[in-house]
Parts: C-alpha cells; structure tokens; sequence
C-alpha cells in the first residue's frame, strides 16, 4: 500500500475550480490511468475509465450485497501539487521534523499530538514545498491495497466491491457525473477521513455565495467625484463580517461559519467567494441571509454601483439521509473493532463525495485514512494508519458476506 501511495502522490492531480471543463484539470485523468492499468492487472472485472475520467471496476464476490468503496483523485489547489516529493521516515523517533525542501517548514510534537502519539510509526511527509496529496490519495492507496489483498485470497469469503475513484471532489463536483444506477452498489463507503478509528456520519451543509460588485473606473488624474472602486466596496464589506465568531478561525464544534474565499477585481469590478457552512439548514440560510443584508446595504450606501448576490447549494448534511439505515455506518464501526481499534465518531467540519452521494440515495459514511493536516506543505501520514483503514475496508468486505449483517439491512430497509 505503501509503495502504491508514494507512486500516487507524485502524480499532480490538482483541480481547479474556475475551470469549465470536467474534469476540472486534465492531468487527473494521468491517475485515473495509471489505476484503470492497475486494476486490470489486478484481475478486477468490468475495468474502466469514463469520459468523466471515473474509475470504475468490480471485485466479485461470494455472498452479500454490492459495498462500493470510493475515493477522489485531486488534490486542493490551496498549495502546489506538483513535483510531490514525499519523504518516508521510519521508526520516527518523536523529534520534531525538518522538511528538507524548506528547512523553515517544521513538523513540531508541541503543536501536533496526534502526532506526538505515533513514535515508532513510519511517517510520510513532503519536503515542504507542496502538499502531500493524502487527501485522497490514501484513501486510494487504501482501497487499492485492500482489493489487491482480497483478489490474491480467494479462499476468504467477502462482498461483491464496486470500486469507484472520482475526480474535482475538491471543488464540489466530484459526482456531478455519478450515474448511481450504473455503479451497482446497494451502499458504499468514502475513504476520505482522517484520525484513526474516526467513522463519519455527518458533515456540514453547504453553499457558496458570490457577491459581484460594478463600479466604475475612471482615469484616476480626474476621478473625483466619478470613481466608484469596486475593489475599496468589497473590502467595506468583508470588514462588517462578524468580529470575533461565524468564521473557521473563531469556530469549533458544532459551530458554523462564513468563510470568505476569495476576493477579485478592480477598480470597475470584483467579486467576492464565500463558503457557508453549518450543521442545521436553518443556521445555514441564515449564514447566507447576513451576506445578502450586507449586499444590500452596501448597494443602498453607493446607490451608483450594482450589487448582485448568487447563492449556490453544494452539499447537505448526509446525517439525516444515513440515519434512515443505520446498519450502513455501524457495519464500519464493527469492521474497525475487528481490527482491535475502537471507533469513534465526531461531526466533519467539511463535506464528502458522500454526502452528496448519500442525498442522491447512495448511502455513504466516511472512513479514517490516516492522513492530517491536509491542504498544507506540513500534511503528513501515519502508514500504520493507512495500513489500519486498508485492514478496515477488508474487514468491512468480510463482514458484509455474512448472514447477520446481510438480513439485519435487508431488515432495516423493509423497516424504512
């Protein structure tokens, strides 16, 4: 598994949430290719890389119904990932680590237990100069690994596995082409998580909000009087956002936010990206509504400017759809207890593939992979976690072929 990831990692699969094509960046499909390659080589069934640059194959079976196992293959563009050079330090010793690519980029224990609780583990890092890539390319590695074990044990009786990888999860649209039907799963499972024995039901819903405001430009040697800057607007109206709560620096928990994104412009014109996040819908619109009263009054004080809001969905909480079957998420809780972890569960402060899957009525809990602090030049794994979570997942294949677990959904779906 190991081998796979540090291979996957090297592969730049940034996306790009400006772009209009899908996949967002063509160099994904690099990956998506290299893995339909792997899969075949594997003896996997029904192999295939879609239009969509999907990876599609079918593990068969002895007994059980089809458990779908999905993971993505870009990386944030919220730090380089290209020219990944990831670095494997064995038996970590518990000192703090140097990344040799910018020696100011340290992995300190004071700041990190998590880390600081994995001495004797081999830890993969980057030199410090992009991120790693492990979300999701653990996930990947993870998945791979575990089909790759259970196609060379045929004597171990499992599930069918549907195997899906998926692109532009990163900037919301990693199942936009999905065809739920087609992929065959009665549930399935994202390898997108982090903490080991963490087992995710619930995410934050989720929105994008974009503010455009038209100014306009005039030659700044005669401008008084005429200029309407766009650029000085948006800051008079990022600077009225609440001081002090409603953002990711100020938040925890349960708490919610509004996250301003990403400011363009110029003196004629700008925009302003925010995200909303938040647990409870109600919450939610009223993250958006503060943006949209700030709109307006920002319009209502420089009436010759245009003020336009847009407000986009991009995923709900997948709580609410999960807790229709809840054999689906208690099924990774036994599989992790089987490989002597204790499970544990805690509200994602994000989204997955399954939360949009799970609303669409694919039922989707989210699995730990070992991998922290992503989108960062100090994202590091633990590869006995990464290991753990590929156990995990052959587990969970196992324990899906049994009778109990097979006729205890078959019960809760005639209940539902």
């Amino acid at each position: 598994m190991l081998e796979r990831f540090l291979r996957y990692v090297r592969i730049d699969t940034t996306s790009d949430q400006d772009s209009e094509t899908y996949p967002s960046t063509a160099k994904q499909r690099d990956l998506g290719e290299v893995l339909e390659r792997e899969l075949r080589e594997l003896g996997l069934d029904d192999v295939e890389l879609t239009e969509h640059a999907y990876v599609f194959a079918t593990l068969p079976g002895s007994a059980g119904p089809t458990v779908g196992l999905i993971a993505h293959v870009d990386t944030s563009q919220d730090e380089s990932g290209a020219n990944v050079q990831p670095q494997v330090i064995r038996n970590w010793d518990g000192s703090d680590i140097v990344l040799p690519g910018d020696t100011d980029k340290v992995l300190r224990v004071a700041e990190n237990p998590i880390l600081a609780a994995r001495v004797g583990h081999d830890i993969v890092t980057t030199d410090g100069t992009t991120l790693l890539g492990a979300d999701d390319k653990a996930g990947v590695a993870e998945i791979m690994g575990a089909v790759a074990y259970l196609a060379a044990h045929p004597e171990l009786e499992h599930a069918p596995i549907r195997v899906g990888f998926t692109v532009d999860e990163e900037v919301g649209r990693g199942v936009d082409h999905f065809d739920i039907d087609a992929f065959g799963a009665g549930f399935a499972y994202t390898l997108d998580g982090a903490e080991l024995g963490r087992i995710d039901d619930e995410t934050f819903s989720a929105s994008e909000v974009r503010i455009r405001i038209e100014g306009l430009s005039v030659h700044p040697g005669t401008s008084k009087g005429k200029m309407v800057n766009a650029i000085k607007l948006g800051a008079r109206l990022i600077e009225r956002l609440p001081q002090g709560e409603r953002s990711p620096e100020t938040t925890e928990g349960r708490e919610g936010f509004i996250h301003p994104h990403r400011f363009t412009g110029t003196t004629a014109e700008a925009e302003l990206r925010f995200i909303a996040r938040d647990f409870d819908a109600t919450k939610l619109a009223e993250h958006e509504q503060l943006l949209r009263r700030l709109a307006d009054e920002l319009a209502a004080e420089e009436p010759r400017a245009r003020v336009s809001v847009s407000v986009e969905a991009q995923y709900h909480n997948m709580k609410e759809f999960l807790d229709e079957d809840p054999s689906v998420t208690e099924a990774a809780d036994e599989a992790t207890r089987r490989c002597g972890i204790e499970p544990w569960r805690e509200p994602i402060r994000g989204g997955t593939d399954g939360a949009m899957l799970s609303a669409r009525g694919l039922l989707t809990p989210n699995i730990f992979t070992g991998g922290q602090q992503f989108h960062s030049v100090l994202e590091w794994a633990s590869v006995q976690d990464m290991a753990a979570s590929a156990a995990t997942i052959v587990e969970l294949a196992k324990l899906w072929a049994e009778p109990e677990w097979s006729s205890k959904r078959q019960s809760t779906a005639a209940t539902a």
